[in-house]
């Protein structure tokens, strides 16, 4: 038996908005507008098998379970509720795009952070005043966790933020990423294009502000440009290209009209660096 301090029930609030947009057919569902209602708990909603976008802010809800069929959502209204976990509730939700669940009771941010991560479709999401917001590098963990994410809390995802991100908490992927160049993988640092130390002695010197952003600030230069090019040279990668010499082989007319034997194309290789 319901509790009447629970308020209205979510099938009568529905059928009563179905009822005054004439709506008679399930499918013919596309948007649901149950926004303060005073709702404490929503029942399955799987009727409405194209449902795309759906308006819960401003009840009462503790916790959700009343859209696992719904895989067409696009646009998710949760803000201003009483949500203390979404655990299972929203990972299903592969084509959502817009997530609002400020103004909840939120913890356990890597929980609640797991519920996206098969969002490839999610630009714009809303977590901010809940308790997992207060958690330390919050937004960064946020931004790395969900990188289809432009928007976040009301704020544009800044593209210094997301390579802050990358490199705290994907510091793997940011190592190889580091010694890529080219599209080859490089020996090292820049530094290696540079003499030891014991032959320091003989480079000249060259203000940093020259160098600008390159990887060459901080980095002594060659004493010559020649000697840095062909210090540079030395490290790429062999290119072998290989072809066939046509030149002695006799043309078909030729060798329809000669009996005697021909030797096969000649194979040339070249070598670059």
């Amino acid at each position: 038996m319901a509790d009447p301090d629970d308020g209205p029930s979510a099938d009568e609030t529905i059928s009563q908005l179905l009822k005054q947009r004439g709506i008679k057919k399930n499918k013919d569902v596309d948007q649901l507008y149950l926004a303060d209602k005073s709702l404490t708990h929503v029942d399955d909603l799987s009727r409405f098998a194209y449902l795309r976008i759906l308006w819960l802010n401003g009840n009462r809800l503790r916790r959700l379970h009343c859209l696992q069929q719904n895989y067409m959502i696009e646009e998710l209204h949760l803000q201003n509720n009483e949500l203390i976990e979404v655990t299972g509730a929203l990972r299903h939700l592969t084509c959502l795009k817009v997530l609002m669940l400020q103004n909840n009771q939120l913890t356990k941010l890597e929980r609640v952070v797991r519920e996206f991560t098969r969002m490839q479709t999610l630009h714009t999401l809303n977590i901010f005043n809940n308790p997992i917001a207060q958690e330390e590098d919050y937004r960064l963990f946020v931004i790395q966790s969900v990188p289809t994410v432009n928007l976040l809390d009301r704020q544009e995802v800044a593209k210094s933020e997301r390579e802050l991100a990358n490199r705290i908490y994907d510091q793997d992927k940011e190592k190889i990423r580091d010694t890529v160049a080219f599209g080859r993988r490089s020996q090292g640092p820049p530094s290696i294009y540079y003499p030891a130390e014991n032959n320091q002695q003989n480079m000249c010197s060259t203000e940093s502000k020259l160098i600008g952003n390159s990887f060459m600030r901080d980095n002594p230069p060659f004493e010559t440009e020649e000697d840095a090019i062909a210090a540079r040279r030395m490290k790429k990668s062999l290119i072998v290209y290989t072809t066939f010499d046509w030149a002695k082989v006799p043309r078909i007319e030729e060798r329809r009209q000669s009996d005697k034997l021909f030797d096969s194309p000649e194979l040339i290789t070249h070598v670059y660096r």
